[in-house]
C-alpha cells in the first residue's frame, strides 16, 4: 500500500526503529506524568511474517480485556460508545453497546457534498464499528500497522491533503473494497442471528459493513509481533474522516480505541508515524497514553461490566452477540494457509473454504477458443510471484523487507483464474487485487461502453436510508470520456487501459492535484465529490450497496435495545445472500466493483484481450511492476503465447488535455538484491 515509487523511511526514523524492537504494546506512559502498568511489551522477535501461527490468535480473555480497557475510557470520557473486535481476517469476535451509547451514526465528509453515502443519518452504529475494526485489522500486517486515520490520510484529493498542487491519496478509491456483495469475500453466516444464537469464526476475509474506514478511531492489534484483529469504536455522532491531517484534534472515538489497544498495540516501529511515503509521514494516530483521560488497563474487568453498564450485542450475519476466539492468519481456518501444489519454492499462500478445500487454483479461461488456459495461468501468477519475492518493498519495516502482495488472474468474463499470495500480504488487498485485474480487463474490452450504458441508474438513498429522487445515468459517464478524449469509439476494445490511466480520469481534478481545473470524466467535480461519493467507482456500486445497507437499518432497531424478530434476521440474510449473486455491480464482469489506483496489466494473445493480472498490497508502483513484469516474463516463458497490449494501443499513447496518461509506473532500484533500474522500459 502507500504511495509506491517514491516510498522512503527517513534516516532519523529508522534510528528509532532500530531502538523500539518489534515486540508489541505501545509506550506505557500514563495520564498526567503517572507511569501506567507494564505494556508486557515482547522482546523483539524479528517478525517479518513468520511470526502468525496456530496458537497467535485472540482469546476469549484477549477480547475482553479489550472491550472492558476501552470502555473504562469511555466512562471517563463521560462518551458511551459501540465497540468492536475482530481477528484478522475480519471474523466478528465481540460488538459492545454500552447504555445511552448513540445507536445510529450519520455518514458525512464535512464538505456539505450531497448524494452517494452523504447524509444517510441513521446509519446503525454497530456497522461503523465493525468497518473501523476490519480496516485496522486488513491494512496492517508484520510490516506496518495502519489504522483509520491512516486511511482517511490515503484516500483524499491531495496527499496529503490540503497539500495544494499535490496527486490524491496513493489508495484512492480503495474504500470502496472488501463489501459485502464481493464474490470473494466471504459470506455471512446465516447462523449469526440476532436471536441469542451463538457467535462463531471461520474463514476469511469477511466483509466490511461500510467499506474501508476512513473515520478515526480504528486499530490494528498485536500479540507478539504479529496482527491478530483490529478495534473500532463509535461513540460520536458521525462516520466521517479528517481533512486536516496537521492539526492534532481530539476524537473521542480513537481514545477510546486507543485504550482499547493498551497491551495490544502495534510495535512502535510498525507504526504508519514511523514509516514514509514520498517523504510524507503517516498520522497513525493523534492520541497516545498520556493523553487518556485514565491510566489504560486501570478500569474495571470484563467480568465486573454490569448491564447498566452495557451488553453485547448480535449484529446479523456479522456477530451472534457472544464474545468468541479469533482464527490464527495463515492457518487453515483463516481461510489463508501455505500451498501445496502450484507454487513450487516461492512461500506462496493461497485461499481456502471451511473444508481446506482451495478456492481458486489455476483454471481455464471462460471466454472462448483464445481463453488463458490453466497451465498459462499457473505460468503467469508463478512469474507474478517471482516478482515480488524480488522486489523491494516500500512501506514496510524492517528497511529491505521484500515486497508482500496478493495476486489476481482473470479473464474477459471476470472469471478468477487464481489468486495466490506471498507471506503475510496485508489482507485489504485480496479484495482489492481482484477488483484491479478486472477493472483492467472490463475498460480494455470491446464491450465496456455498451455495457456501462445498460446498467439501472444509481438511485441514491436519502437521509433516512430510504431510495430518493436522485438518479444516475451511466451513459453520462461514456459520454463523457468520449468527449474528453476525443473519440466517440472510446471503450469499444481499441485501447489497452490499466487501473492506473483510469484512476488518471476518475479524479476530481484533471490534471491530477492540480486545483482549479476540470474533473476527469469518471469523477464527479470537486465540489460534489467526496470519498463517499466519488463517481463512477461509488455509483456502479450503489444500488446494492444501498439495498444492503437500507436492510439493516431496517432490521436493525433504532433505539438498539429491543433485538430483531426472526423475520427481519432471515429477511435480511437472505436478501444479503442474494445481492451477492449477482455481485455488486449488476455486471458479471465485475461482481466485486472496480478499482482506481494503480497495480493492473491487461494480457492479451496477440492482439486480442483475453484477461488481467492485479497485484495489491505493498505499495501502488511495486503492484505496478509486479503484474507488469509478471506478465512480461510469464509470455517469455510461455514463448510469447501470451503476452502485454501492443504498444501502439496502450493508453498511454493518448494525451488528452495535453496531459499524456501513464499506463504503468515502476519503483527506481525496485529489487533487493540486484541494482538494476528502469526495469520496465521496453517491456
Amino acid at each position: 500500500m502507500g504511495k509506491l515509487g517514491k516510498l522512503r523511511f527517513g534516516v532519523a526514523l529508522l534510528a528509532a526503529l532500530a531502538l523500539s524492537g518489534c515486540g508489541g504494546g505501545s509506550d506505557a506512559v500514563g495520564p498526567a506524568g503517572t507511569v501506567a502498568p507494564p505494556a508486557s511489551a515482547p522482546a523483539d522477535v524479528g517478525c517479518t511474517g513468520q511470526c502468525a501461527d496456530t496458537p497467535t490468535r485472540l482469546t476469549v480473555s484477549d477480547v475482553q480485556s479489550v472491550l472492558a480497557q476501552a470502555v473504562a475510557e469511555a466512562q471517563a470520557q463521560a462518551a458511551p460508545a459501540t465497540i468492536a473486535v475482530v481477528d484478522r481476517v475480519g471474523n466478528v469476535l465481540a460488538v459492545y453497546r454500552m447504555a445511552s451509547a448513540r445507536s445510529q451514526v450519520t455518514i458525512t465528509s464535512g464538505r456539505n457534498v450531497q448524494g452517494g453515502l452523504e447524509g444517510i443519518a441513521i446509519v446503525p452504529s454497530e456497522l461503523a464499528a465493525l468497518s473501523k475494526a476490519v480496516t485496522g485489522a486488513f491494512l496492517s500486517s508484520e510490516g506496518n500497522a495502519f489504522s483509520t486515520r491512516v486511511a482517511s490520510q490515503i484516500v483524499q484529493q491531495h496527499f496529503n491533503p490540503l497539500e495544494v498542487g499535490q496527486p490524491s491519496g496513493p489508495l484512492f478509491g480503495v474504500q470502496f473494497s472488501q463489501l459485502l456483495c464481493s464474490d470473494l469475500i466471504q459470506p455471512p453466516a446465516p447462523a449469526l442471528s440476532a436471536l441469542g444464537a451463538p457467535g462463531a469464526t471461520g474463514v476469511g476475509p469477511k466483509a466490511s459493513p461500510l467499506g474501508l474506514s476512513a473515520d478515526p478511531g480504528g486499530f490494528p492489534l498485536y500479540k507478539n509481533g504479529t496482527v491478530v484483529g483490529g478495534i473500532g469504536v463509535a461513540a460520536d455522532a458521525t462516520y466521517g474522516l479528517d481533512l486536516d491531517p496537521f492539526n492534532r484534534d481530539r476524537d473521542v472515538d480513537e481514545l477510546i480505541a486507543w485504550a482499547g489497544t493498551f497491551n495490544f498495540g502495534a510495535p512502535l516501529a510498525r507504526r504508519g508515524d514511523r514509516i514514509t511515503a514520498d517523504g510524507r509521514v503517516f498520522q497513525y494516530t493523534n492520541s497516545e497514553f498520556t493523553d487518556l483521560a485514565r491510566a489504560p488497563g486501570q478500569g474495571a474487568a470484563f467480568s465486573a461490566l454490569t448491564p447498566a453498564v452495557g451488553a453485547l450485542i448480535a449484529v446479523p450475519g456479522f456477530s451472534g452477540g457472544t464474545v468468541v476466539e479469533g482464527v490464527a492468519f495463515g492457518q487453515a481456518e483463516s481461510g489463508i494457509r501455505t500451498d501445496n501444489k502450484d507454487y513450487a519454492g516461492l512461500d506462496a499462500f493461497v485461499l481456502v473454504d471451511g473444508t481446506n478445500a482451495e478456492r481458486f487454483r489455476p483454471r481455464d479461461g471462460t471466454d472462448g477458443a483464445q481463453s488463458i488456459k490453466a497451465a498459462e495461468a499457473q505460468v503467469i501468477l508463478q512469474e507474478g510471484m517471482k516478482i515480488a519475492n524480488a522486489a523491494r518493498a516500500q512501506i514496510r519495516s524492517p528497511f529491505n523487507s521484500q515486497a508482500r502482495v496478493t495476486l489476481s488472474l482473470v479473464d474477459t468474463n471476470g472469471a478468477i483464474l487464481g489468486v495466490v499470495r506471498t507471506r503475510d500480504a496485508p489482507v485489504f488487498g485480496t479484495d482489492v487485487s481482484l477488483q484491479k485485474a478486472r477493472t483492467a480487463a472490463f475498460f480494455s474490452g470491446t464491450f465496456a461502453a455498451n455495457e456501462l450504458n445498460a446498467l439501472p441508474n444509481a438511485r441514491y438513498l436519502n437521509a433516512q436510508g430510504q431510495a430518493g429522487s436522485t438518479q444516475i445515468q451511466f451513459s453520462s459517464y461514456v459520454t463523457a470520456t468520449r468527449s474528453f478524449f476525443g473519440d466517440p469509439n472510446f471503450l469499444t476494445g481499441q485501447v489497452a487501459i490499466t487501473p492506473r490511466a483510469i484512476g488518471n480520469i476518475s479524479r476530481p481534478f484533471y490534471p491530477d492535484g492540480i486545483v482549479g481545473t476540470s474533473n476527469g470524466p469518471l469523477s464527479k467535480p470537486f465540489a460534489a465529490w467526496s470519498p463517499f461519493t466519488d463517481g463512477l467507482q461509488y455509483d456502479m456500486v450503489n444500488n446494492v450497496v444501498g439495498a444492503i445497507l437500507g436492510a439493516y437499518i431496517q432490521a436493525i432497531p433504532a433505539a438498539g435495545t429491543t433485538q430483531p424478530t426472526a423475520a427481519q434476521v432471515n429477511a435480511l440474510l437472505a436478501g444479503v445472500l442474494a445481492v451477492r449473486g449477482t455481485g455488486c455491480t449488476n455486471n458479471p464482469r465485475l461482481r466485486n466493483g472496480i478499482q482506481i489506483f494503480p497495480g493492473a496489466s491487461p494480457i492479451y494473445r496477440g492482439s486480442v484481450l483475453v484477461g488481467a493480472l492485479g497485484i495489491s498490497g505493498d505499495g501502488i508502483d511495486q503492484d505496478d511492476m509486479i503484474s507488469f513484469l509478471g506478465v512480461a516474463n510469464a509470455g517469455t516463458r510461455l514463448s510469447n503465447a501470451l503476452g502485454h497490449a501492443p504498444a501502439s494501443i496502450r493508453i498511454d499513447q493518448r494525451a488528452p488535455g495535453g496531459a499524456r496518461l501513464r499506463y504503468v509506473q515502476c519503483p527506481q532500484a525496485p529489487f533487493l538484491n540486484s541494482t538494476d533500474q528502469n526495469v520496465c522500459e521496453g517491456k
